[in-house]
């Protein structure tokens, strides 16, 4: 997977690509969330004001950058094809083209699965946790619902826009501050915390061992 970069296109070229396309997700001023008549998706961002981070380094290169650095750690993400540069109705918008992955979130599964599954998922999810820690990935934001299962009951990740990406492997602190979001969803902190802590330690400790996971003592 090579670096993308955002090309300019027309309002008519945009519309060329969302003919016949069915809206997933809709603001008041334009969709949000395509499904493009070929079955690919386009998600927009519409830059709100006139100078803003989103002008400097726009969301969809650093959702595009993220999924490289991702695949290199042999993360699975949505495929992208392209990034779009347009304007439509006097507004500017940026736009990502991408192959969905295929699978139902991690927390939509977790709903559905016996204890024991509920139990191998949530190991599952402290290794890929670990493994974003140890290679100085901070996904601020993520949850049990960016978190994909894929056909191959392995995990990939949506949403990552927000990830950013050191050199070294995340402090203590970072790790548990990391955990902080997660605990703002009560069915995730429920299934992490409570349920399956030991799960979740034991898949985390089993990539990092016993040292880095200290902090997650003071979680369970």
């Amino acid at each position: 997977m090579t670096k993308l970069k955002i090309q300019p296109i027309t309002t008519e070229a945009y519309q060329t690509l969302v003919k016949d396309a069915k809206v997933l997700e809709q603001d008041t001023t334009a969709p949000k969330v395509l499904m493009l008549a070929d079955g690919k998706f386009l998600k927009l961002f519409r830059r709100k004001r006139w100078f803003s981070s989103e002008l400097i380094y726009p969301y969809v290169q650093r959702f595009a950058d993220n999924a490289l650095v991702l695949n290199k750690l042999g993360i699975a993400t949505p495929h992208i094809l392209h990034l779009y540069r347009f304007s439509l109705a006097e507004l500017d918008f940026t736009a990502v083209h991408y192959e969905p992955l295929a699978g139902d979130t991690l927390r939509q599964v977790m709903a559905n699965v016996d204890q024991d599954q509920q139990q191998y998922f949530i190991t599952l999810f402290g290794r890929l946790l670990a493994t974003l820690h140890q290679q100085g990935v901070y996904f601020r934001s993520i949850h049990l619902g960016n978190v994909l299962v894929l056909p191959d009951n392995t995990l990939g990740l949506i949403d990552f826009a927000d990830m950013t990406k050191q050199v070294n492997a995340l402090s203590q602190s970072k790790r548990a501050r990391n955990l902080k979001h997660m605990q703002r969803y009560k069915e995730d902190a429920s299934w992490l915390f409570d349920d399956y802590f030991t799960a979740f330690y034991n898949g985390y400790e089993s990539v990092v061992g016993t040292k880095d996971s200290l902090f997650l003592k003071d979680q369970g």
